[in-house]
This record gives structure tokens, C-alpha cells and sequence, in this order.
């Protein structure tokens, strides 16, 4: 035992001591940790595992480091958004450049490169240390503890893999759980395993460890892209059996805009004080919508939601077993384009690209991320024109927006920049600066008025087509901007600057003589409470066209439309019509509790 407290025995324990720790950071911050127990018990099984398999710490420590250097944003992560890093996350990490990163991080780079050094080389003296002490190899006996747990895992795995396992509870109300069916819940002696017991890296009490966990989420990611990857051969026998029951012989444009990180109140459409819509203003055929959310404030997980018929209380699942709106206007005839100012990580890897790639002209036009050096919405226009002047008699364009993408200075061209101080021409802003927090806001409604003046060239070249014409524009998620006493800012919130957003459609006068009582309908509706999900079954009802499952009870230019139940990702799936906004920030609060998420 006295060998123990040797200076290299030490410093390795403590170090291994301080990683399994990290599952309990929360506490620091006043967040609760559920199942304690369950996560100390688990890692102190995980570690007896490898310490048996390996014998010497030496001998596994290099397989720590992506642990030490994940630990700063699993902190942060853990502060801010009380959670830690997930599948989700590595999404995100993945379809980041690091040039974008910098440019986001700003003046903080350089802080992030002194977190990183000092973690590299508290790893590098760890493992320096236990190349130096023999005094903690596990010899003989002391192995079999480990070698035990091992064994007893390997066999459990198997029985499940050959006996089969229970499936899980199903959520079917905030609050509520319905029971398994009675033949899952009654178990003989050979019956099937628990759900609980399910292993290896499925296991919950493993995903919630620390360093073993990281290894999870990462093995979640890659087969949620090995998922997506198998996605459009698995979908490629779907249909809707879509046809369009009217004006089949009728050139016709269908333009779908999907916004990007633009909020509702940051509208003066809406009643904002500043006019960041002058153009749109001006349009007599134009409806915005005042109650409109989405559920969920990433664009990876949003988009799917809005293009197809995905549950918002599946977007956290990875993929979905249907194609989108895209696929049925193919199918009624229509000639397909999807045309992107956004970044395609591989093209078929992202949620969205998967989407994306249904259409019959598919363009990635971004090169340059979310850079200074990307493009602005400008050069959607030119392929706009010319998809429009294609001889197909019926066209869908859809243009994937960066819209008020962070850095907001970058979305518009100077002369744009009318509100000051701004941040435009500022090489490396930094969002977490507060002192440019109004510079950051200024820059942020610039950026809308942008908007107004892309959104208002799609509808001249749409009036100019003399066409039967119409456009919708739905933002995938808004922003959060330091707003009042609120100290956070950009998006992954639960605020309702986050999931409140902007959404409007333009209709050409022969659309409103073609289809007067969808217009009707339409005009009623502009006040009525609707989320990202009514998106796909309004833009097919919006060309009349029809397919045996559809339900015109989601579109808003039905006399079917009816209310639904609207849930927001915030701490669960709250139900957003039966919440509190808390504070500047306007944290979205379920005055009930809110359904458990389920992800894949």
C-alpha cells in the first residue's frame, strides 16, 4: 500500500481518479447526475477490465488521449448545455473546418490553444509516469476480477445476440410509459434479456462513463453514418403513389427557401422597430405566419423535419425510413432541383444531403464553409434563373440558404452594413466577447435585411415568369443574442429566440386565380399555431397534389388544417404551448414534465 503514494503511482491515480470524475462535473454547475451509483459501479468494472487485459497502465494510456483532449469541451459542454459530448456533437465537430472553427472562436483561439497544450502534456507526464512505476501492473490473481467481469459480459452479449432482448418502453405522454406487451414482460427460464442488460456499447451505464463513454458516442456516430451511407439504396423502392389532380399541363414553379438561423422577432414583417424588410413589405401577394417553431435548433436536425414527413419527436434519431417532398413532386411530374449555398459533408453523409440528393440537379455551390470566404446567397440567383429557363413545363427549386449563419457580417455585402457598429470587416470577431455585443446585433439584423433582398429577387424572377408561381420560406431554427441580461449567444439553446421563427409564402396573381381557395385558406390560417412538420404537407398541397396516405389536416392551405400538439427539444420534449419563458434568455420551461427522448 505505501507504494501507492509514490510520486509516479500517485500522479497516474489521480489522473485516472480525475477522468472518471468527469461524469460528476455537473454537480459543480448545480445540475443533478442521475444514476451515480450506476456510473461509479460501471467504471470501476471498465477499468478493472482493461487494467486486467493490458496488465500495465503504460500499456493502454496513448489509447486515453482522445479522452484528455475531448475533456475541455465535454466541460464546456457539460456548463452550458448540461450535457455532455454526443452523437450529435460529433456531427457537428465533423462537418466543421477548422478554418471555420477559428473564425467562429475568434480572439478565444489562442486560450483553446493553451487548454490543448496543457492537456497534451498533462497526458504525455501521465503517461511518462507510468512508464517509470512497475508497482501498479496486475499480476496473477489480481487479474481475474477483471477477466471475470469480461467473461460475464462477453457471455451476456451472447445470450442476447442468440436469445433475443426485450424491447424497450415506449413514451406515449410526458410523464407517462406504456407497459410492454404482455408476451415481452412474461419471462421464462431461457426468456429473453432485459433491455437494461443490453450490451456491449448499447449499454446506457457504459455511454454515461467517462473515458470508456467517448468511446461509445464515437461508435454511435459512425454508425449513424454508416446508417445514412445505406440510406438512399434502403429508401430506393419508396413511393408515395403522388399525382397532381389539377392544371397537369400547366408550366408551373414551386420555389422552397430553407432559412438558416433567422429568428422571428428580428423581422419588422413581424413588428420589429428597425425595417429590415423593405422589400417584402412591399409585396401584395406575400403571408407571413406569426406562430410558427421549429423543435429542434440544429440545422441537422431541423431540415429532415421540414422536408419530409419525419415526427419532430424523431429528429434526434439518425435517418428516417421515408424520402422527402422532393421525391413526390418527382412523381407528380415535376423536375426536381436542389441548389445549396450550404456545405455537403460527402454529399450522402449529412441528414440533409441525404435529402438533397433525391432531386434530379443537385448543386453544392459553397466551397468556402461558413468562412469570409464563402459565398453570399447572391449566387444561388444565377442558378435559380437558369433551372427556371430549363423546358421541363413543371419545376421544384429548393435553395438551401447560409442566411443569418454565424459570422452574421459575412452573409452580406457592404452595402448592406447599415446599422453600426458592426462587425463587418473585422477579420476574427469573437461572438463570446460581450463587448461586441452590439456590433454582433447590428450585424445580425444587417444580415435579415439581406435576406429581405434575396428573398425579394426569387419573387421578381418568379413574377417575371408570368408563370403559375409560388414561394415558401421556412428558417431552419432563429439565434439567441445576448438579449438583455441573457449571457449567451448563437444557437444549441433552449430559448425561444431558438425556436420561434420566420416563415412566409408568395403567390403569383394566376396562382391566386388558379387556386382562390387555397389562397383563402391560406390568409385564414397566417395566425394559426404550426411548426416545421406542416412544411411538407402544405408544399405538396400547395400544387395539388395528392397521394392515398396524405393528411391535409397538417396543411395550412387546407380547410382541414387542425392544431397539433407542438414539442421544442428542452429538456426533453417540452411541450412549448404549456411553457414558461424564463428569464431574458427566454428559456422554454414545460409547466408539466416534459416526454422522454428517445434516439437511435
Amino acid at each position: 500500500m505505501p507504494a501507492l503514494f509514490r510520486r509516479n503511482n500517485l500522479f497516474v491515480l489521480v489522473t485516472y481518479l480525475a477522468l472518471s470524475l468527469v461524469p460528476f462535473v455537473p454537480l459543480l454547475f448545480g445540475q443533478t447526475v442521475d444514476h451515480p451509483i450506476r456510473i461509479i459501479v460501471t467504471e470501476i468494472a471498465l477499468w478493472l477490465v482493461i487494467w486486467s487485459i493490458f496488465k500495465r497502465p503504460f500499456w493502454f494510456h496513448w489509447m486515453l488521449l482522445p479522452a484528455f483532449l475531448a475533456l475541455p469541451t465535454e466541460i464546456y459542454l457539460r456548463k452550458f448545455y448540461g450535457q455532455g459530448i454526443s452523437t450529435h456533437h460529433l456531427g457537428i465537430i465533423a462537418e466543421t473546418s477548422p478554418g471555420e472553427a477559428m473564425e467562429f472562436l475568434g480572439d478565444k483561439i489562442w486560450w483553446l490553444a493553451l487548454i490543448l497544450a496543457t492537456i497534451v502534456l498533462w497526458w504525455a507526464l501521465s503517461w511518462l509516469a507510468a512508464s517509470r512505476t512497475r508497482d501498479l501492473d496486475l499480476d496473477g490473481r489480481l487479474r481475474w476480477p477483471g477477466w471475470l467481469i469480461l467473461t460475464l459480459g462477453l457471455c451476456v452479449w451472447l445470450y442476447g445476440e442468440e436469445i433475443g432482448i426485450q424491447a424497450a418502453q415506449v413514451s406515449t405522454a410526458p410523464g407517462k410509459v406504456a407497459p410492454l406487451p404482455s408476451s415481452q414482460t412474461l419471462t421464462s427460464h431461457f426468456g429473453k434479456l432485459p433491455n437494461w442488460a443490453a450490451l456491449p456499447l448499447e449499454a446506457e451505464p457504459m455511454g454515461h462513463t467517462w473515458p470508456f463513454g467517448l468511446a461509445v458516442r464515437g461508435y454511435d456516430f459512425w454508425k449513424e453514418r454508416e446508417y445514412l451511407d445505406d440510406l438512399e439504396h434502403k429508401n430506393s423502392q419508396f413511393h408515395f403513389g403522388a399525382h397532381q389532380t389539377s392544371q397537369q399541363n400547366t408550366p408551373q414553379i414551386v420555389v422552397m427557401v430553407i432559412g438558416e438561423s433567422s429568428r422571428f422577432d428580428r423581422w419588422s414583417l413581424n413588428g420589429y422597430q428597425r425595417d429590415t424588410n423593405p422589400l417584402l413589405s412591399k409585396e401584395s401577394n406575400l403571408v407571413s405566419f406569426s406562430d410558427v417553431i421549429t423543435s429542434v435548433s440544429a440545422t441537422r436536425l431541423s431540415v429532415p423535419v421540414m422536408v419530409s414527413r419525419k415526427p419532430a419527436t424523431e429528429s434526434l434519431k439518425a435517418g428516417f425510413a421515408e424520402k422527402s417532398f422532393i421525391t413526390g413532386y418527382k412523381e407528380a411530374g415535376f423536375k426536381t432541383y436542389w441548389i445549396s449555398n450550404q456545405m455537403s459533408y460527402g454529399k450522402f453523409d449529412t441528414p440533409v444531403s441525404v435529402f438533397a440528393n433525391e432531386a434530379d440537379v443537385v448543386q453544392f455551390l459553397n466551397l468556402g464553409g461558413f468562412t469570409d470566404a464563402s459565398n453570399l446567397d447572391a449566387i444561388l440567383l444565377p442558378q435559380l434563373q437558369k433551372a427556371m429557363a430549363d423546358p421541363a413545363p413543371k419545376k421544384l427549386i429548393v435553395l438551401h440558404t447560409l442566411g443569418n449563419h454565424w459570422n452574421y457580417s459575412h452573409r452580406y455585402p457592404q452595402e448592406f452594413d447599415k446599422w453600426q457598429p458592426s462587425l463587418f470587416g473585422i477579420e476574427h470577431p469573437a461572438y463570446t466577447n460581450l463587448a461586441n455585443k452590439a456590433a454582433l446585433s447590428n450585424s445580425y439584423d444587417n444580415s435579415i435585411r439581406y435576406v429581405d433582398w434575396f428573398l425579394a429577387q426569387v419573387i421578381d424572377k418568379l413574377r417575371d415568369s408570368k408563370q403559375l408561381s409560388a414561394m415558401m420560406y421556412f428558417s431552419d431554427h432563429g439565434q439567441t443574442l445576448y438579449d438583455g441580461s441573457c449571457k449567451i449567444a448563437f444557437h444549441g439553446h433552449n430559448t425561444q429566440f431558438e425556436f420561434h421563427i420566420p416563415a412566409l409564402m408568395w403567390y403569383s396573381d394566376i396562382y391566386k386565380q388558379t387556386y382562390p381557395d387555397k389562397v383563402d385558406q391560406l390568409l385564414r390560417h397566417k395566425r394559426a399555431r404550426m411548426t416545421t412538420e406542416n412544411v411538407f404537407h402544405s408544399l405538396l398541397d400547395l400544387a395539388d397534389i395528392r397521394y392515398p396516405d396524405e393528411h391535409l389536416e397538417w396543411s395550412f392551405l387546407s380547410s382541414k388544417l387542425r392544431p397539433h400538439k407542438r414539442y421544442v427539444d428542452s429538456y426533453g420534449w417540452t411541450d412549448y404551448d404549456n411553457s414558461t419563458f424564463k428569464g431574458d434568455c427566454r428559456e422554454v420551461i414545460d409547466n408539466g414534465k416534459p416526454m422522454r427522448q428517445q434516439r437511435d
